[in-house]
Parts: C-alpha cells; sequence; structure tokens
C-alpha cells in the first residue's frame, strides 16, 4: 500500500483540484493507497471539504490537530498514522504536481534507495525572499548534514515507511529531512519536478524561515547520533570555553582588552544557548511527542 500524507491549514479551495490529480496519479500504480490530510488548525472550510471528500471515497483519512502546531507537527502526525509500506509525503496548496508520483515510486522501488526527493526546477516564487535564501539554506544544510540533497524544501518525498517513523519532528527540524531521520547521501535520490504556482490562498513562508533554518542548523549535528554522548559533549564544551575565556579575561590588565573579548565571549555563550535550549526541545519532543490528534 502508498500513504500519502498531506498537511493542509487553511487550503479550502485547493484540496479537490489536488485531490482529483491525485488520485489520477496513484491509480495508474494499479496497487491500494491512501490518502491522509492532516488538517492543522484551519479556521476556513478546509475541515468540511475534507469530511466531503472522506465521505465519497473510504480511501481518504482526515487527521484532526488539536490546534494549529505546524507543518512538523503535521507531517509528524500523518508518518505515524500510515499503514503503507511507501509514504509519501506533498504540500497541499497544489504547487507539488502528483504527476510525478509513480516516476518517484518506482525509482524507490528500482534503485533500494530510502527516501526519493523532489526537486524543483523553475520554481513560481519571488527570487530575493524564496528562491535566494533557499538556495543558500540547502547548501549550509547539505555541508553540515552530508546529505546533499538540492531542495530540502521540497515537500514532494518518498519514503519508504519504516525511515518516516523513527523521530517525532520538532517545529522547524522538517527542513533537515531526509538527514533528520537518520538517512545517508548515498540513500538519497532526486527526481527533477516542475515547481507551479499556488492557484488559491496565499503563501505560509516568509524571509523569517531563513533564519529559522539557521538557527536548526547548529543543532542539528548534535541531533543525530548518540544524543546522550552530544549532551555531554555539550556540557563539556561550555566548561571548556567558559574557563578559558574567564582565565583570558581577568589576565589582561587592560581595560580595552578585557572589553575586545567580552563581545566573542558573549557570543560564544549566545550560540552555545542556541544549540543546548534547540537540543533539549528535540529531547523533549521525543519523549512527549509533538502532536495530538484525533481521526475524524
Amino acid at each position: 500500500m502508498i500513504s500519502v500524507v498531506i498537511p493542509v491549514h487553511n487550503e479550502e479551495k485547493n484540496i479537490e483540484p489536488l485531490y482529483a490529480e491525485l488520485v489520477s496519479a496513484l491509480e495508474s500504480l494499479g496497487e491500494p493507497f491512501e490518502i491522509i490530510y492532516v488538517n492543522d488548525g484551519s479556521t476556513d472550510g478546509t475541515g468540511e471539504v475534507l469530511r466531503r471528500l472522506k465521505s465519497r471515497d473510504a480511501r481518504v483519512r482526515v487527521l484532526e490537530m488539536d490546534r494549529n502546531r505546524g507543518e512538523a507537527a503535521a507531517l509528524t502526525a500523518g508518518f505515524f498514522h500510515t499503514r503503507g509500506e511507501i509514504v509519501v509525503s506533498m504540500d497541499g496548496d497544489g504547487q507539488n504536481d502528483p504527476a510525478y508520483i509513480p516516476e518517484m515510486v518506482r525509482k524507490l522501488r528500482e534503485g533500494g534507495y530510502k527516501v526519493v526527493s523532489g526537486w524543483r526546477m523553475k520554481r513560481k516564487e519571488p527570487l530575493l525572499t524564496r528562491r535566494i535564501p533557499s538556495w543558500i539554506a540547502n547548501r549550509l544544510i547539505g555541508l553540515v548534514t552530508g546529505v546533499r540533497v538540492h531542495d530540502n524544501g521540497c515537500s514532494l518525498k518518498v519514503y519508504r515507511a519504516e525511515v518516516v517513523k523513527r523521530v517525532q519532528i520538532p517545529h522547524g527540524f522538517h527542513r533537515f529531512i531526509p538527514a533528520i531521520f537518520g538517512v545517508k547521501n548515498h540513500e538519497v535520490a532526486e527526481v527533477r519536478i516542475v515547481d507551479r504556482p499556488r492557484r488559491f490562498g496565499r503563501s505560509h513562508y516568509g524571509l523569517r524561515r531563513t533564519f529559522e533554518v539557521l538557527r536548526e542548523l547548529l543543532t542539528i549535528r548534535f541531533v543525530q547520533g548518540d544524543r546522550t554522548k552530544k549532551k555531554r559533549f555539550l556540557a563539556v564544551l561550555f566548561l571548556l570555553l567558559f574557563v578559558l575565556w574567564f582565565s583570558c579575561f581577568f589576565s589582561l590588565r587592560s581595560h580595552l582588552s578585557k572589553f575586545w573579548l567580552f563581545i566573542p565571549g558573549l557570543g560564544l555563550v549566545a550560540i552555545l544557548g542556541v544549540i543546548y535550549r534547540n537540543f533539549r526541545r528535540f529531547e523533549r519532543a521525543q519523549k512527549e511527542g509533538v502532536f495530538v490528534v484525533r481521526e475524524s
């Protein structure tokens, strides 16, 4: 079975057209499938449209989040409720074309990969606020994680089911899929897809997203692998830097020298503080979960 997970927030006009395209693409594969919509606290008519779809098509499932928790939580909820051995994720705004799903599923199976990621061509988004920040972020993510995916921000991805149920994804960390799931670079393939303009509604993203990526980028290596060892390393690193800074600060006699030492010291403390806070947030998510959901 193939499971398709679609987080939606205030997408009432995009749901029906995308559903029709999705069913057409999935039926061409000739195997069972389910479509899981995760209603992430929508305030428009999204819930009503989803309930109508479910009443018409038994292959449609609707998960209702208790409130608007964001894309990371909605994706996690959908992933943990899937029944298929192959899981597809995609946006609900119509920009991801379902026609590429059969090709991506075949590539996953034939190549022995764990993830196949969409790589958007001819993106229909603003250059300065979306495309350039995205280009920079993708290069940085590849450099830091070692998983050199060209388009981490593309929601159209195909996974083996066991991969997506490894991690509860806290807010912001979904931008590091597939690295956040522990997938290695050679286990990921990419398929070039044509990006489409949003048909209805407005984007939920902005330039602020770039700063969130940089914040999570500082933490990503610490949450991969053995987190207990990484936690100890962070504590030891903080202690060593503090002792070094403290010793140097009080060994200097010049007030001006002390001032210039204080500035980078404060910066390092701030960076370590961000890393530690995000690390604790990630750990808490694994223990407590990131979603509260009911199936309607």
